[in-house]
């Protein structure tokens, strides 16, 4: 048999990516590096220094925002980095990424296959949101192939322009086993519901705050971000029977000690603590946002984005009857059986490289 053509080098490209994106491709990255393949990771320094995979790095610093002449000056250093690999395949992951590299690769004479991963929605309206539509269109069209992490975003990559476009894998990393003794000490006695979440609107937090009153049970929050200090002010004015505990290094003990996990996004593609609560076989109440859905299947209790009413009744029904809660709790285990593992993620990427490569 003539043995496999080795896989020529592989730039995975970030911007200023929240946490799930860097964990993602460091991953991606440790894994193809072990695999023999020459990977090497380019970025803004601050992400790049989020990395523990052993490979090289270019500081390419790609902004969180459009500005024409911090994306130009990117490019040039992206198409530097390119120049000094011969055989290269771009893979960005994330539109602002995506972007910079659609415009550095458009200075090279050689044909250089660019892939671009979809993390994020473009959300909101009005002008920003149509001039985020249309870097994504550039995007989509510029790009061999496009992965989006969800479903309906693969279906507007299809809309822009994307020639081939397909759904990413992007498992959860394994959490540790939890210890429900160390996580009561946190959460305190009797039933708690537990969200970790960045405190950010993507989230959907307001919606939560509204939802916590009729819960049946307190509502523990994990995470930190720009939306802390209001969210505080109106727990305090309205008496909510909500905690925000901060950022959390012990979700896995969280997650075990937590009578229900709760998810109140407004979008999300393969949201991280919606796959680990259903590892950890903890009943979930969520928004039927994005790719949600497709995550969970039927393990969940999936109510509309923004559903306060439903949110609240759906926990306190799984507060109150221990039928319905066990139920739920073997089906976030059975779920959790099905969804793709790490080894899955870096056989897709590496299928789509080579096509991309033609």
């Amino acid at each position: 048999m003539t043995p496999a053509a080795p896989e020529g080098p592989v730039l995975f490209v970030l911007g200023s990516s929240a946490g799930g994106v860097v964990r993602h491709v460091d991953a991606l990255a440790a894994r193809l590096h072990a695999g023999g393949v020459d990977v090497r990771v380019a970025g803004p320094a601050e992400t790049l220094a989020r990395l523990a995979a052993p490979v090289p790095t270019a500081a390419v610093e790609i902004g969180a925002s459009l500005d024409p002449v911090r994306d130009l000056r990117a490019a040039a250093a992206l198409r530097r980095a390119v120049g000094h690999l011969p055989g290269v395949l771009v893979h960005a992951h994330g539109v602002r990424a995506g972007f910079v590299a659609a415009l550095a690769l458009g200075g090279t004479r050689r044909r250089v296959p660019l892939v671009v991963t979809l993390h994020n929605a473009v959300l909101g309206s009005g002008v920003r949101a149509r001039l985020g539509t249309a870097v994504l269109g550039v995007v989509c069209r510029r790009a061999h192939v496009v992965l989006g992490v969800s479903a309906d975003l693969v279906a507007q990559a299809h809309r822009l322009g994307a020639d081939v476009a397909d759904r990413a894998l992007v498992p959860a990393p394994a959490l540790p086993p939890g210890d429900a003794a160390r996580g009561r000490d946190v959460l305190g006695p009797g039933p708690v519901v537990l969200a970790v979440a960045r405190l950010a609107d993507q989230k959907g937090l307001p919606t939560l705050l509204d939802a916590a009153a009729g819960a049946g049970a307190p509502v523990a929050v994990a995470g930190d971000g720009p939306l802390r200090a209001r969210l505080e002010a109106r727990i305090r004015s309205e008496g909510l029977p909500v905690r925000l505990l901060g950022r959390r290094d012990d979700v896995a003990d969280l997650l075990a000690a937590a009578d229900v996990a709760l998810s109140t996004s407004v979008w999300e593609g393969q949201p991280v603590f919606v796959q680990e609560a259903l590892r950890a076989g903890v009943p979930l109440v969520a928004t039927d946002a994005g790719g949600t859905r497709e995550v969970t299947g039927d393990a969940a209790v999936l109510v509309p984005v923004g559903d306060a009413a439903g949110l609240a009744a759906a926990v306190r029904r799984l507060v109150q009857d221990r039928t319905e809660h066990a139920v739920r709790a073997r089906r976030s285990r059975q779920r959790a059986a099905e969804l793709p593992t790490e080894d899955d993620a870096v056989a897709q990427v590496r299928r789509v490289h080579r096509a991309a490569r033609g």
